[in-house]
C-alpha cells in the first residue's frame, strides 16, 4: 500500500516541506533509508543523517532548521516520535487479520467465544473461559478455565492465563508471558516449607501491554491487579497482591515483590528491584538497578541502591572513581601524622 507525503501529513496533522506527491511504502531508520521509505528525526544525535539518507519522507518536529540542503520530503510535526507512532499502528491495521478456529485447537464445550476470533492451531480455551470479540489466540497459547479474555487482545504463541483470571479489552500478551501462577507462598516448618495455596486471581485492565516471558502471579487471596494502560517490559516479576498504578511503565528485569503497591505513571529502569509491602507514589522515576526498600513519595526521581536523588547519585559516583587514590592518599596522611607525633612527643 502506498501514500503520499499529502495523505500522511493530513492524517498526522503535520506541515509539508517539499514534494507533497513524494510516496512511500514502507519504514525505515534513517541512517538506513532507503527510496519508498518513511524515517523520522527526534533524537539530536542522529540529525547528521537526514543530509544524506535516501528516505523519501522524514518526520521531523516543528522546531527542525535544517544547516544544509535536505533531499527528502520533510513533514514537520510536534513530535515526530509520536507521529510515528500513529502511522505504525495504522500500518498495523492496514494487515489482513486472521480469523476462525483452526480444527486442531481445543476449545471446551462450555467455553464462550466471541465473534471475528482467531484460535490458532494447539491453541487451549478452558472450560466456562470467555473470548471476547475481535481476539486473537496465537499457537499454543492456553486460557484456563473460568478465565475471560476481553475484546480486541492478542495472545501470542505460548502465553499462558491462568484459570480464573481476568484480562480487559485491548491487551497484547507476548509470547511465553504468564498470567496466574502461584505466587511465591511458603511457611517454613520443621520438616522443610508448607505451601500456602494461592486462591486469589489476576486482573489485567484494559490496554495493557505485558512482554515475553514476564511473569505476574495470582494472589494469595483477592487479585494481583495491573490497572490500564499498564506497559510491561519482557522478563519482568510482579508477585502476588501486588498492585500497578495506571499508565506506568516498566522496563526489562524488574521485580516486585508481594503487596507493594506502585502508583500511575510511574516509570522504572531496567532491573530496578521492589522490596515488598511497600508503597511507591504517582509519577515515580527509578533509574537502573535501583533497589527500593521503603516507601516512595509521589513525583521522585531516584537511583541508586538505596534510591537516592540523580544529582546526589551522579555526584556520589564521581567520587566513588576515586577512591582508590583517595584511600593511598589517606594512608599516607596518616603514616605523615605519626611521623610528626613521634617528633612532637621527643
Amino acid at each position: 500500500m502506498e501514500f503520499s507525503a499529502k495523505q500522511i501529513a493530513e492524517f498526522i496533522q503535520g506541515t509539508i516541506v517539499g514534494d507533497e506527491n513524494a510516496t512511500v511504502h514502507t519504514f525505515a531508520k534513517i541512517e538506513e533509508g532507503i527510496p519508498g521509505a518513511i524515517s523520522f528525526l527526534s533524537n539530536p544525535k542522529y540529525t547528521p543523517y537526514i543530509y544524506d539518507t535516501q528516505s523519501s519522507i522524514v518526520l521531523v518536529n516543528n522546531d527542525f532548521v535544517p544547516e544544509k540542503e535536505v533531499k527528502a520530503t520533510l513533514i514537520k510535526v510536534n513530535n515526530a516520535y509520536e507521529s510515528l507512532a500513529k502511522l505504525l499502528n495504522l500500518y498495523e491495521m492496514s494487515k489482513p487479520k486472521k480469523t476462525g478456529i483452526d480444527p486442531l485447537a481445543y476449545i471446551a464445550p462450555t467455553a464462550k467465544i466471541g465473534e471475528n476470533v482467531y484460535i490458532a492451531p494447539f491453541a487451549c480455551v478452558g472450560d466456562n473461559a470467555e473470548i471476547g470479540d475481535n481476539t486473537s489466540l496465537h499457537p499454543h497459547a492456553t486460557v484456563g478455565s473460568g478465565a475471560k479474555i476481553g475484546h480486541d487482545c492478542i495472545l501470542y504463541p505460548n502465553v499462558t492465563v491462568y484459570h480464573d483470571c481476568r484480562v480487559g479489552n485491548h491487551c497484547i500478551l507476548h509470547a511465553g508471558s504468564v498470567v496466574g501462577a502461584d505466587g511465591f507462598g511458603f511457611a517454613p516448618s520443621p520438616e522443610g516449607y508448607e505451601k500456602i495455596p494461592q486462591i486469589g486471581i489476576v486482573v489485567l485492565e484494559d490496554n495493557v501491554e505485558i512482554g515475553a516471558n514476564t511473569c505476574i502471579d495470582r494472589a494469595t487471596m483477592g487479585a494481583t491487579i495491573i490497572r490500564k494502560g499498564v506497559k510491561l517490559d519482557n522478563l519482568i516479576q510482579i508477585a502476588h497482591n501486588v498492585e500497578v498504578g495506571s499508565h506506568t511503565v516498566m522496563a526489562s528485569q524488574v521485580g516486585i515483590a508481594g503487596s507493594t503497591k506502585v502508583g500511575e505513571w510511574c516509570m522504572f529502569g531496567g532491573q530496578v528491584g521492589v522490596a515488598g509491602h511497600i508503597k511507591v507514589g504517582n509519577k515515580v522515576n527509578m533509574g537502573a538497578q535501583s533497589g527500593v526498600h521503603s516507601s516512595i513519595k509521589d513525583g521522585e526521581a531516584l537511583i541508586g541502591t538505596p534510591p537516592m536523588p540523580l544529582k546526589s547519585y551522579f555526584k556520589s559516583s564521581a567520587v566513588f572513581r576515586k577512591l582508590p587514590d583517595m584511600y593511598l592518599e589517606l594512608n599516607s596522611l596518616k603514616k605523615e601524622i605519626e611521623e610528626l607525633k613521634k617528633q612532637l612527643n621527643k
